[in-house]
């Protein structure tokens, strides 16, 4: 089983919307026995709650499920549970980085997997709104990452 985490601040925003669009993903490409999503926060004020509202509303409109998603926050557990770390920000990544634990996963900044865009981080929508940008990001992301860890990974 190949594991990917995705992490941002909160884990009510942007890694809640990656984890659903690349579950969705998964399942469309028929890879859901061999890739385990999931998502984190590097803080911890909203551990146990759904998806922010406005991610459950992109979501709804596109028809891809955030069923049984809880905010959780990032342990170094962690690091040994995922072979992939996709952090959202560069403060994302730093805190990561920061939390003791071992160096088996590959922690990757979201928006590296993008180089032709402008944007060097996923914007926080809990602080900017625009939902509709960071889906547009995380789609391309996600779609970007799929394809890497399939062939990474040799998977049809």
């Amino acid at each position: 089983m190949i594991n990917v985490l995705f992490v941002c601040l909160g884990n009510i925003c942007r890694s809640p919307m990656a984890e659903a669009v690349l579950r969705h993903k998964v399942n469309e490409r028929g890879l859901a026995q061999q890739i385990r999503v999931d998502s984190a926060g590097t803080g911890d004020w909203h551990i146990g709650k759904p998806p922010h509202e406005g991610t459950r509303e992109l979501l709804d409109s596109r028809q891809i499920s955030y069923a049984d998603m809880a905010a959780r926050q990032f342990e170094s557990e962690d690091f040994v549970q995922f072979n992939y770390i996709i952090c959202m920000d560069d403060s994302n990544a730093a805190n990561v980085r920061s939390v003791t634990g071992g160096e088996e996963a590959e922690i990757i900044k979201m928006m590296d997997l993008l180089p032709d865009e402008t944007l060097r981080e996923v914007p926080d929508p809990y602080y900017t709104g625009n939902f509709e940008e960071v889906y547009r990001l995380l789609d391309a992301g996600c779609e970007v990452l799929l394809d890497r860890i399939a062939k990474e990974h040799s998977l049809l």
